[in-house]
């Protein structure tokens, strides 16, 4: 089969496209033809070069932290997936052999496209219990990207946030994967009122476009001063960030009401913010940071994705040959939605 291989850290060039054995599934896995994985900034273009190593990936490595296709071959002692089947994998899983269900298994776990190969490949061989069934109107390129995003999004606002029909969520990041998704499982999943935040015109147009109820281009307005207009003076009930901006989250700290919520899983553009440590106690404000996901909630994120409640924004879709090209456009830019790598295109 043909996969994308890192040999060694480095840029782009890096990643070669090259020739290696068909993975054979073992006790309890399927093996995947692949359709779609996603290309991440931390955990594909900065373990390529080399800035993720405390990580563990031992190379060669195929990377990939995400797929969607169809199982291709099962392995023994698997019934619940048969050939032909549409499924997804992603994240941490069993690196050895393990039940179908994975009952019973205490040993190493770890990332496909870290701890063992991953979705940048033709065929890719994962336990049977990572798989999670795609709905037959979702389509496999906008399933890699739920799996990779939604999950979180999900597990941020409905289990750590616990946010509530009629509140108020800020969204920072609003033009970006997890802040785009949450805009989204805010207003059409959970039914709250939604405010998206953005660096610019274009990104904030883009929150209101996906169901926000408001939108501020925090580069030429107040969040704080915005936030209290929007609110009547109450402030928000939960501040959703994954970003960190030490200029910024500061000011939309301010704006949290009494008895809010900060969740967070991400820091890419701090990782040190400041914050008024009086607002934080006169406003008996939690914060939480909880990266991952709840495995029980990956069919509801994928059935909400089905439905059109969720609908990933895909940016780019190349051919797997192109890795090193889909590198390069994210160390680029923040674009607004996904790169998704199809080894259907060659």
């Amino acid at each position: 089969m043909k996969a994308i291989v890192i040999h060694e850290y480095g840029p782009p060039d890096v990643l070669r496209y090259e020739d290696v054995p068909d993975p054979v599934p073992r006790q309890g896995e399927v093996r995947i033809k692949v359709h779609a994985a996603t290309v991440n900034r931390v955990l594909d273009v900065s373990l390529r070069a080399g800035r993720e190593q405390y990580r563990g990936p031992v190379l060669p490595l195929i990377p990939g932290v995400d797929c969607a296709g169809i199982v291709d071959a099962v392995g023994s002692h698997v019934s619940r997936w048969r050939v032909g089947d549409r499924v997804s994998a992603a994240g941490i899983m069993p690196l050895q052999i393990c039940t179908e269900d994975g009952s019973g298994y205490d040993g190493p776990q770890g990332m496909m496209g870290i701890k063992r190969p991953g979705g940048f490949a033709e065929l890719v061989a994962v336990p049977a219990c990572a798989g999670v069934a795609i709905p037959q109107n979702l389509d496999f390129h906008r399933a890699a990207v739920v799996m990779r995003h939604v999950p979180t999004a999900w597990n941020l606002l409905m289990r750590v946030a616990e946010l509530k029909y009629g509140e108020t969520v800020l969204i920072m990041g609003a033009g970006g994967n997890l802040g785009s998704i949450g805009i989204q499982i805010a207003k059409n999943v959970i039914g709250a009122r939604v405010i998206a935040a953005a660096g610019s015109d274009e990104r904030a147009t883009l929150g209101k476009k996906l169901g926000a109820d408001h939108g501020i281009n925090y580069a030429t307005h107040n969040i704080y001063d915005e936030v209290m207009k929007i609110t009547g003076g109450k402030g928000v009930d939960v501040l959703y960030d994954n970003i960190a901006n030490p200029a910024v989250l500061p000011v939309a700290f301010r704006a949290i009401g009494m008895d809010g919520r900060l969740v967070t899983a991400g820091a890419h553009a701090g990782p040190n913010v400041s914050i008024d440590f009086s607002h934080l106690y006169h406003k008996r404000i939690t914060i939480k940071g909880r990266p991952g996901y709840t495995p029980s909630d990956l069919p509801h994120c994928l059935e909400a994705a089905a439905e059109g409640k969720v609908i990933p924004q895909i940016e780019r879709v190349l051919p797997l040959s192109r890795a090193a090209d889909a590198h390069r456009m994210v160390e680029a830019h923040e674009g607004q939605g996904k790169i998704v790598l199809d080894p259907t295109l060659g």
